[in-house]
């Protein structure tokens, strides 16, 4: 960044200076962290009045703020001190206006103290903001440097699943059936995405267990069906796919069992839900900063996939980017991005990436072997000499094994501050399969993304 002032001396009565600021939901969050003002008014999640719409009202110290990086980077600019600023506002300002901020010399004294008129509009409607007068000690030497840097800052938001929420509320709710629902967990996320309205949880399982982890919770089961079955995990999960079967479900989610019981009676050949692919698991991420979901597969269920398998990885993680109206960009990872007839994951890159231009892999872009580096940073990419729509874009990482897959997944959640949603494809219905550690927004993205995947595939068929 550069830095350039206007001295004491160099200042004329009449100078002026302005700039432009669109006001995001970030720089709400940003400034309540950095000043301690957590006023409901100003925070993007809060609706104070009660009609549903949150206020977003931006602070009027936020936008007398940016008057003061007016004078502190344009004019005066460096070295001046702010030694008062009084103003009036006029009206608010909205996440999502543009403001045009603009400072004017009034008059100079001769102690070195500068007067200025300050204002800020907003454009489109150019209703005033804020006007008044900064008194501020002018720099006395001169100031040009380049090399100004300042610590980035990363707001810990999810707006992409925010979003994915918000989209389902739209549909009506899925009927999911809820396995094995009998503690705290898993019983809590569904009855919280019940109260969202995105799903109609059927709980299937010993109905004593789930009415007790019901009642240590305070909550109410009134109105919900439970299906009693008291034979185990694995007979719930194949009564889930009974009622897949009969039509009455359109989805099921993983309570409080393991994924191996859940997963058995859903491969049977003539009782389960295949439908010729291979089940493969989906982690959605949305990661802070990034500009899209991101999706890792497969992290949970093929432990050491061959080419074939990948196939099916691939085509799946399409099908479910196409259904969020998500552009499909496949990297398929490898150590590096060059084939290596030493390294599988290099060789099954290339034959993946032929096969989806040949048709064989149908929806999306696909292209690999791609370093880690290189798929999903478009600075590496071109390091690499890397052309192409997905090398530096990539929004499917298609990963060499479960270790790397998990690992991965894992990292984003726990070192990045990603939320993830889960999913199993492959089978007649989608797969919601939390773990116990999910947060309730986690949760709540992986009924949003099984509604969404439910509806794309009835828009489909329709």
């Amino acid at each position: 960044m550069r830095l350039t002032n206007r001295t004491f001396d160099e200042l004329q009565v009449g100078d002026s200076a302005e700039l432009r600021r669109l006001l995001t939901l970030d720089d709400l969050y940003v400034f309540a962290a950095a000043s301690g003002n957590y006023n409901p008014m100003h925070l993007p999640s809060e609706d104070v009045d009660g009609d549903g719409v949150p206020e977003n009202v931006a602070p009027s110290m936020f936008v007398a703020a940016l008057i003061a990086s007016v004078l502190g980077n344009l004019l005066p600019g460096p070295g001046t001190l702010i030694r008062r600023h009084s103003f009036e506002v006029h009206t608010r300002a909205h996440a999502g206006d543009e403001l045009l901020c603009q400072v004017k010399v009034q008059d100079k004294t001769i102690d070195g103290t500068v007067r200025l008129e300050t204002r800020a509009t907003r454009l489109g409607d150019n209703a005033p903001i804020l006007s008044g007068i900064a008194e501020v000690i002018a720099p006395a030497q001169k100031f040009d440097r380049d090399d100004i840097e300042v610590p980035g800052l990363l707001v810990q938001r999810h707006r992409h699943f925010e979003a994915l929420v918000e989209r389902t509320r739209q549909l009506p709710a899925v009927p999911v059936a809820v396995v094995c629902p009998d503690d705290a967990n898993s019983l809590g996320g569904a009855l919280l995405a019940a109260r969202e309205g995105l799903i109609l949880p059927i709980l299937v399982g010993n109905a004593a267990a789930i009415h007790a982890a019901a009642d240590a919770m305070g909550a109410d089961l009134a109105g919900l069906e439970v299906i009693n079955v008291s034979a185990g995990d694995a007979a719930a999960s194949a009564a889930a796919c009974q009622l897949v079967h009969e039509g009455r479900v359109a989805a099921m989610m993983k309570g409080h069992m393991h994924t191996d019981d859940l997963l058995r009676p859903m491969l049977d050949k003539a009782l389960g839900l295949r439908i010729g692919r291979r089940f493969t698991h989906v982690f959605l991420m949305d990661v802070p900063g990034r500009p899209e979901p991101v999706m890792v597969t497969d992290a949970a269920i093929n432990i050491a996939p061959d080419l074939l398998t990948k196939v099916d990885i691939v085509q799946n993680a399409i099908d479910l980017a196409l259904a969020l109206d998500i552009e499909p960009r496949v990297g398929v990872l490898s150590a590096v991005e060059t084939v290596n007839p030493a390294i599988q994951s290099s060789i099954d890159g290339a034959l993946l990436s032929k096969m989806a231009e040949r048709g064989q892999i149908k929806g999306g872009l696909v292209d690999g072997p791609l370093a880690m580096d290189n798929a999903v940073d478009l600075g590496a990419a071109r390091t690499k000499g890397l052309k192409g729509g997905v090398a530096g874009h990539a929004n499917i990482l298609v990963v060499p094994g479960i270790d790397a897959g998990n690992m991965l997944a894992k990292q984003l959640t726990f070192v990045s501050h990603a939320e993830s949603a889960g999913l199993v494809l492959g089978a007649r219905v989608p797969v919601i399969l939390n773990s116990r550690s999910d947060s309730p927004m986690s949760r709540l993205a992986s009924c949003a993304v099984a509604a969404l995947h439910h509806a794309a595939t009835q828009k489909s068929l329709a």
